[in-house]
Parts: C-alpha cells; sequence; structure tokens
C-alpha cells in the first residue's frame, strides 16, 4: 500500500475492480510473506478507508471467490510472554550491520582461538553480511589470521589466491561452478574477499589473512590439482599417482555412482590407492617442501581430501550419520591443518551453517549418533572455541526445490510457535546479539535451557513441509555461546555474468 497524502493509494487495476462500498486486504510492507494485512474500503468515489487486520500467516490470492477471514490465520495482537518480555530485556538491539556496535561482542570473544560464525541458512544476505562485519574486526582488532569456510578447498584456495596476491597462474577453471552456485558465488561474499584482498595488501606477505575451504566435495578438482603439483617437482611420482587415480577416473561426472558400484561389489574400491598416494606425499616432506612450503601443503591437502571423498561417498549409502560424521571430521582435521601450519598463534574464523558449527550434542543430532565440527572445536579448546548461531523469523530465501535444481527466491515461513525463533520474534526487536555464554541476565538462560524447536534452511527449502523438513529439536544456551538474530531477513545476491566481465584473470569469480 502506497500511503499518499490523501490517503491509502490502491493499484489502478484493482480500483477499477473496487465498486463504492467494496472492500479488498491486501498484505502491506516488503513482500508477501507474513504481513500485515491492511482492509481497504472505497466509501467514495475517491475516498479509501483503511483498517489494519493484524499480522498474517498465510495471505490467499485475491481470487474469484475474493477473500474471506476465515480463510487467513492470524497472529492475535497479544501481549508477548513474560519469557519473550524477559528474553528483550537481555538483547543487545542495533540497527544497520555496518553501524551495529560489536564491543560487548569481541570483549565476551575475548582470547577464543577459534570463532564459529553460523547460519540459519545457505542463501541469506544478512547472515553473509553480519559474519563479514564481525570478520573484519576479528582480524583488524584482534589478529585472527584464517577464514576458513564450508567450501571446497581447491574453489577457496584461488580465493586465498587473489586475497593474499600470491603468484599463482589462474586455473583453466571456475571457481564455485557446481550447485548451490550461490552459496559462495554472490555479492555479500565478493564484498568481504575484496575487502580482505585490500586489507593483505597493506601487510607482509606472512601475515596476510588466509582464506581456507574445509569441505570434501571437489574430490576430482583435488585429484587433479595433486596431479598438477607432482609434475612440476617430481614427474615419476606423477606417473605414479596417475595410474592409482586412475581407478576413480571412470566416475568423474558422477562419484556418488562410484559409491554404489564399490558396495554392491561390482567394482573395486579405490580406498588402497588413494590412500598410499596420500602416504606418498607424505613420507616425502623433505624433499618436496623445500621447493614450496605452501605448495606442497595444498598438494597434501588434496590428497587428504581425496582419500577422505573416495570414503565418503563409500560410507554414504550405510546412512546419513556415517557420511555426515566423516564430512565433519574432515572439515575439523582440516581446520587443525591449517592451524598447525599458520603457526601457534594463528586463529581461525569460520563460516558455516548452524547445524555444523552449534555443539550437536545439544541437539537432537546426538540422537542419531551425529557430530559436528562445533562439538569436535569444543572438545579441543573448550572456552577457547566461541560459537555464534544466528537466526530469522520471515522474508526470502535463494534455495532450490530439490538438489541440482534452479536457484530460486523463496518466501520463509513465520517461525513455529514452539521454536526459539518463535520466542526471538516476539520480543519485537528487529536486530540483535543475545549473549547465552556470559550474560547478565541468568534466568533468561536457564529459561532458554528448555529444549525447543530450532529451524535449518540449506540449499533446498520446502516451505510446504517445513515442520518435517527443516525443524530438529535443541537447547540453545548449550548449542551455541551467542545468537544473533534477524526479524525479517532477504536473500543473497548471486553474482551475474555482466557483473564479472572484464574482471582480471585472477580474480576468483571471474569467468
Amino acid at each position: 500500500i502506497v500511503v499518499a497524502a490523501g490517503g491509502p493509494t490502491v493499484p489502478k487495476p484493482l480500483q477499477r475492480q473496487l465498486a463504492v462500498g467494496g472492500r479488498l486486504v491486501i498484505p502491506g510492507g516488503e513482500s508477501v510473506g507474513v504481513q500485515t494485512l491492511k482492509r481497504i474500503t472505497r466509501t467514495a468515489a475517491d475516498v479509501y478507508e483503511t483498517e489494519e487486520l493484524g499480522d498474517v500467516r498465510f495471505a490467499p490470492l485475491v481470487g474469484e471467490e475474493g477473500w474471506h477471514e476465515d480463510r487467513v490465520e492470524v497472529r492475535p495482537a497479544t501481549r508477548p510472554p513474560p519469557i519473550a518480555q524477559r528474553l528483550a530485556g537481555a538483547a543487545e538491539p542495533f540497527d544497520a550491520i555496518d553501524d551495529a556496535r560489536v564491543d560487548a561482542l569481541l570483549e565476551r570473544i575475548g582470547d577464543a582461538r577459534v570463532v564459529l560464525l553460523g547460519e540459519a541458512s545457505h542463501g541469506t544476505a544478512e547472515f553473509y553480511a553480519m559474519r563479514a562485519r564481525i570478520t573484519r574486526e576479528l582480524i583488524q582488532s584482534k589478529g585472527f589470521d584464517l577464514v576458513a569456510v564450508e567450501a571446497d578447498w581447491p574453489d577457496a584456495a584461488r580465493v586465498d589466491h587473489y586475497v593474499r596476491d600470491l603468484n599463482v597462474p589462474p586455473a583453466d577453471w571456475q571457481a564455485f561452478a557446481r550447485f548451490p552456485t550461490w552459496m559462495w558465488r554472490n555479492a555479500e561474499v565478493s564484498r568481504f574477499v575484496d575487502w580482505l584482498r585490500a586489507h593483505n595488501a597493506r601487510l607482509s606477505p606472512e601475515r596476510r589473512a588466509r582464506f581456507a575451504g574445509l569441505d570434501l566435495y571437489s574430490l576430482y578438482t583435488s585429484l587433479d590439482a595433486v596431479l598438477k603439483y607432482l609434475d612440476d617437482v617430481d614427474a615419476e611420482a606423477a606417473s605414479v599417482a596417475r595410474e592409482r587415480y586412475a581407478c576413480l577416473t571412470p566416475w568423474q561426472s558422477d562419484p556418488a555412482a562410484y559409491g554404489r558400484a564399490a558396495l554392491t561389489g561390482g567394482y573395486r574400491t579405490c580406498e588402497g590407492d588413494v590412500v598410499r598416494m596420500l602416504k606418498d606425499l607424505l613420507g616425502k616432506r623433505i624433499d618436496y617442501v623445500l621447493s614450496s612450503a605452501e605448495g606442497y601443503f595444498d598438494a597434501v591437502q588434496n590428497a587428504r581430501l581425496v582419500a577422505d571423498a573416495e570414503r565418503y561417498y563409500r560410507v554414504m549409502y550405510y546412512g546419513s550419520r556415517h557420511s555426515w560424521n566423516l564430512r565433519d571430521q574432515h572439515m575439523f582435521a582440516t581446520l587443525k591443518s591449517l592451524l598447525k601450519f599458520r603457526g601457534a598463534r594463528s586463529r581461525a574464523v569460520i563460516w558455516a551453517h548452524n547445524s555444523h558449527i552449534g555443539d550437536a550434542s545439544a541437539t537432537e543430532m546426538a540422537a542419531r549418533g551425529e557430530l559436528n565440527i562445533g562439538q569436535l572445536c569444543r572438545e579441543e579448546w573448550g572456552e577457547a572455541a566461541y560459537a555464534i548461531g544466528f537466526g530469522t523469523d520471515r522474508g526470502t530465501v535463494a534455495a532450490a526445490s530439490y538438489w541440482d535444481g534452479p536457484m530460486e527466491v523463496k518466501t520463509v515461513r513465520p517461525s513455529h510457535e514452539r521454536s526459539y525463533e518463535f520466542l526471538c520474534h516476539e520480543t519485537g526487536i528487529d536486530r540483535f546479539m543475545l549473549p547465552l555464554r556470559y550474560t547478565d541476565h541468568e534466568r533468561v538462560r536457564q529459561e532458554l535451557m528448555t529444549q525447543r524447536l530450532e529451524r535449518a534452511i540449506g540449499v533446498i527449502y520446502r516451505p510446504e513441509t517445513e515442520l518435517a523438513s527443516h525443524y530438529f529439536h535443541a537447547v540453545l544456551p548449550s548449542q551455541f555461546d551467542e545468537l544473533i538474530w534477524f526479524d525479517r531477513s532477504t536473500a543473497v545476491r548471486p553474482l551475474d555474468t555482466a557483473e564479472l566481465e572484464g574482471m582480471p584473470d585472477t580474480y576468483p569469480f571471474g569467468l
């Protein structure tokens, strides 16, 4: 509804349909998700009266039957429950992300060696922007020198070459080109990458912050990277590697098919070959590291990824628990390798989904026998690991309807009444930080220790089955040390072709 000096202006196509005395109900606000409904009544030729109807969960389109109040689920305009009122008192509100005061947050983080920054979806702009803001502060104020993200190692290495201005020839393949492309090829990540490059340019090479990937899906890109490395340093070893890795070549376009074939006995497993290749690389450390410590470290990580990915595609058919645990153990091992390589004073920021960075033992994942990188970090570093979760009530999100499907901008349904998100929404505060480990509001923390639902949207979002598909049980203060809340959020903006034309070959998101 556009409010003009003479009152609300009804769009012209609807004006022609609305007779004097007729009524029209349309959602107001920024999108057509959960809105404040307004009823417009045409009382005279050019006179319209407006009546607020309250927040709604479902607003049907105006159709042949018109609109009926009994077809709308309305959130009653009642006083928030006492726990939501107390939560509001414990929250630290902020307005714009760039202007948010984070001094108190940095004080709570203290001397943590690892800070884990989550996201409740892989396609929400505010989550990426706030993670970037906090990461900039950690790098500038606290000396963090490693940004490790839920992305494939070779793709993230392309970003790293750019932000640290390393003299590495541009690869002949496109980074972050596999599904879901929008997860890292988006405007929010691009802005952070450009900032990190500018920040690093003022530092000596050994002090520049690194950007690294933790994930293991890049089996064949990593395999190719190992071969190219050995071609440069040891032609004989490269020949041996090609023979061993040839076992995986028939499955290059569909590694999951390799897992099925190996499991059913229709094809021999490649485990022995890829593990021997990793052991050979590790055994020749003294010979190889002399030419380039960075090059050797990269090759070892790629060889380790090939070995873990080969196992991942085999065990994925035993059940989700096995493959999930292998993946997060790989990410944790990669993080530890990075910290060791960077040195004892290195400090890392991790960007990953809430389901990876929140302590799995405080969620229903534990009942399924699943662990995650957040739990492993707490077990390894205790209070020197600080996990920050993110949440939202409604808005839009970039997601697909099925795996390998096209990206869509979907409307996020309002949170379930039995969820932590609903309590945050009921505070009436648009954006806030909520300390959960160090807080002056212990009563609020204890009240939040009651198990509730929590929402997780991945690269796939199915709002029509949301309760079954996207909610799980958790104990928030045991899962995270802090929560950052955005009541209404928006979808990330993928980088389009026009924006990338003319960029230098070294630019990581280039064509």
